[in-house]
Parts: structure tokens; sequence; C-alpha cells
């Protein structure tokens, strides 16, 4: 008789183990590691005089955390511990972004870097890596996916308005939205529908946040700020917003007169008039609490607001005048150490998020509504290459370097390090939705 070809029982067991296995950390894997699903493609040839650029290929390689990691974070979920961003540092991707200057038609002129020429591409090439804790990249399907049925909205300065189009770039990928409102100079006011998940995302212009007369060439020199008044061009909306995104900061630093009820409460650099100067920083408190104080105010009469996200202030990095060259010529973060937050960045990201903290215990009673800083005072400063400078405005050497060159600072190109706010927002957004379900 010819042998028994099958195997032994034991075998068998072996081989169904490894394979569920194998299975098992697939589906893992996967869960807290999805896959992008578009990839950054290079934006060489839009830039003028690239023979000494180095092509990168249009799809880079993909390298997945390894396993540990991914133990890691599934071990920071289940015991609910959020992942601190504020400590960590800047570490080289091959992959870079998500977009480029052409995939979306949102970003402003001025922080286009690709289309305005500047001729080096090493600055979106870093990653955010914290400490303690691993930063997934930005998942555009899953980020639509919790803002369905929501409006989200971002409320500020052009702070805001650059993280806002940062992330429209980067949803642009995976899904194409309508622009269905806009309004006021500038586009300040706009707002995009994405009909694949039914979400809304809209941006604000309010420099204050409370209520302001912006300096104008034909009225007062300096700003009106009403430190008790909330603006209502963005407050009068909350009862249709479910997320809120607050930036603001950079408009506190210019002269401007202070109100508080009826009362002149000062002025900050306000030379000839008969006012006491009092600075700028008692002054952004009282604008963030009164903003936050009615926030939660009307979420508690409405029951509609329920995230509440407050983007930390962003250090700029001129080193050299406005308007000569080399205001900002850094081409690399910084390391670890080889930069400190302090002074005004660590006093105004410390008045922002004290006064975040304070509401949140305000609103403690009130069931459903969420309040977070999202820090990104520190992991900006590290990155002083990552804005546009002279390439605010197109091609600015195409003649040679002349007498007068200005440069930009303190917004950021897009794409850029201003990405990684988001994909810390998505972040935060996900470990919420995980208490939620947790809760339910």
């Amino acid at each position: 008789m010819g042998k028994d070809l099958n195997p032994h029982p034991f075998f068998r067991k072996l081989l169904s183990w490894t394979f569920y296995a194998i299975i098992s950390i697939a589906i893992f894997r996967f869960y807290f590691y999805p896959l992008h699903h578009l990839v950054f493609h290079s934006a060489v040839d839009l830039l003028p005089n690239t023979k000494s650029i180095t092509t990168t290929t249009s799809f880079p390689s993909v390298s997945f955390p390894s396993l540990s990691s991914s133990l890691s974070q599934g071990k920071e979920i289940a015991n609910n511990t959020p992942c601190d961003y504020t400590k960590g540092k800047w570490v080289r991707d091959k992959m870079g972004p998500l977009y480029n200057g052409t995939t979306c038609g949102t970003i402003k002129e001025g922080q286009n870097c690709f289309a305005h020429g500047r001729p080096d591409m090493g600055y979106l090439y870093w990653r955010w890596k914290p400490k303690q804790c691993n930063l997934p990249r930005f998942d555009p399907e899953t980020f639509l996916s919790f803002l369905r049925n929501k409006h989200l909205a971002f409320v500020g300065d052009s702070m805001a308005r650059n993280q806002l189009e940062s992330l429209l770039c980067m949803l642009f990928t995976v899904s194409l939205p309508k622009l269905i409102y806009r309004s006021g100079e500038d586009n300040k006011f706009r707002r995009w529908h994405f009909a694949s998940h039914n979400a809304t995302i809209s941006v604000y212009w309010s420099p204050f946040l409370v209520k302001g007369i912006e300096k104008s060439t034909s009225g007062p020199d300096h700003n009106e700020l009403y430190v008790d008044y909330v603006d209502e061009r963005w407050a009068a909306d909350l009862v249709h917003i479910d997320i809120i995104v607050l930036s603001v900061g950079h408009w506190f630093l210019h002269p401007a007169v202070y109100f508080e009820g009826d009362t002149v409460l000062g002025c900050h650099y306000c030379p000839g008039l008969n006012h006491t100067e009092i600075g700028f920083y008692d002054v952004l408190r009282k604008a963030v609490k009164t903003s936050l104080k009615t926030i939660i105010e009307r979420r508690g009469s409405s029951g509609n607001i329920t995230d509440v996200i407050l983007t930390t202030f962003s250090p700029s990095h001129f080193e050299g005048e406005w308007d000569k060259a080399g205001a900002c010529p850094k081409t690399k973060p910084y390391k670890e150490g080889e930069k400190m937050l302090e002074g005004m960045d660590a006093e105004m990201r410390n008045i922002e998020v004290q006064e975040l903290e304070s509401a949140k215990e305000n609103a403690k009673k009130l069931k459903g509504l969420r309040l977070e800083a999202l820090d990104v005072t520190k992991l900006s400063l590290m990155r002083p290459d990552g804005h546009p400078g002279p390439y605010m405005y197109p091609n600015p050497f195409a003649n040679g370097v002349q007498e007068h060159v200005q440069n930009d600072c303190v917004h950021w190109c897009l794409p850029g390090p201003i990405d990684t706010w988001n994909e810390i927002l998505l972040d935060v957004i996900k470990r919420w939705e995980g208490q939620s379900r947790r809760v339910e």
C-alpha cells in the first residue's frame, strides 16, 4: 500500500494557527496605518532653472512602521493617553506631501511656493516625530468619514486660512468639493461642500475673534478692539457649526486701541493718542476668554456645538529686514535643542493654552462639548525653512537681486510644515470619536 499523503493532524493545526496569526497582524496594521490613496507628484517640471535639482520618482516608496510601533500606538489608544505632540523632532521623510501646488485650486497666491519658482524642495521631505508616540500620516478618507454630515469652520486670521487651505488640498486628493459661498475682500469668507460625505468646511475672517475695526487707508491708522463683544460675523453661525477651529495671534502685534464696554481700556503703540500703553498680552487673553465663553454659553442654549479646537500661536522667522533678500534664509529645520521656545512666542502660546484649559473647566457641566488646544507652537518654531520668503511673489530674482525684496517669514508654503497641523487635528478627532464609541 502507498504512503498516507495527508499531513499529520498536528501539522494541519500548526498551519491553521499560522494563517490566522498572519491575518490578525495584517488587519491590526491596516487599521492603525491605512495606505495613502494618492501620493505626492513631483513638481520639478513646474519650476524654472531646475537643472541643479535632483528629481525624485513620482511614486515614492512606502515605508511601513515597525510592528513594535504599531503595538505601541495600540497600547496608547487602549489606555486613552493622548499623544504629547509638543515634544519631538523633525525627521527626514522620503514620501513627501500628498499634494503639490497644482492639485487644488484653493492655495493663496502668496503661499504657492511652487508656482512662484522656489528652487529648493528639501523643505517638503520632513515629518514631525513626537518623542513618545507615533503621528500617523494624514488619511483624507478617514478625515472625511469623521466629517460626514458635519460642518467644520476655521475662524481667525490668515493663519486660520493657511491651515484651512492645507486641509482642503489634502482632502482634494480623494473628493472634489464645490465652493458654495464666498464673500468679502480677498474671499475672506468661503464655504465648500463635499457631496460625497455631505460635509461642509468654512473659513471666517476674524483676526481678533472679538469685535474689531481694522485699520485702513481711509480710517484710523490703528485697529480698534472691543474685548467683551464677540465678532458676530462668525458667532452668529454657531448654531450651524459642529467643529470650530480658532486661530489668532499676529494681528495683536499691530497698533491698536482697546475698549471694554464703553470705556477705553488702553492701547498698544499709539503715540499721539491720549491713552495708556498696556501692550497686547492681556488683550489677547481677554479676546480668547470672551470667544470661548460665548461658544460655551451658546452651546448650552442650542445644544449644537460639539468640538472646539484652538490652534496655538505660530512663530515667525525673520532673521533680517523684511524688504531685503535673505530675511528667512534657512533651508533645514532646527535640530532638537537648537532653538528654544521663549519670549513673546512662548507667552502668546501660554496665554492661549491657559484660557483653553480654563474654558474646559467651565464647560464640564455641558455634556458633549469638547475643547482641545492644537499646540503647534514648538514644532512650528523648529521649521524656519517652511516659509515663502521672497517667493510670496513670482520669480523674485528673475532680474537679479533687487534692492527691495519683500519677504513672508510668517505664513507657510503649501504644501509645507502646516500640513502637520492637520495630521494632529485628525488624530484629535479620531481620539474623540474613539471615546464616544466607548461611552456608547
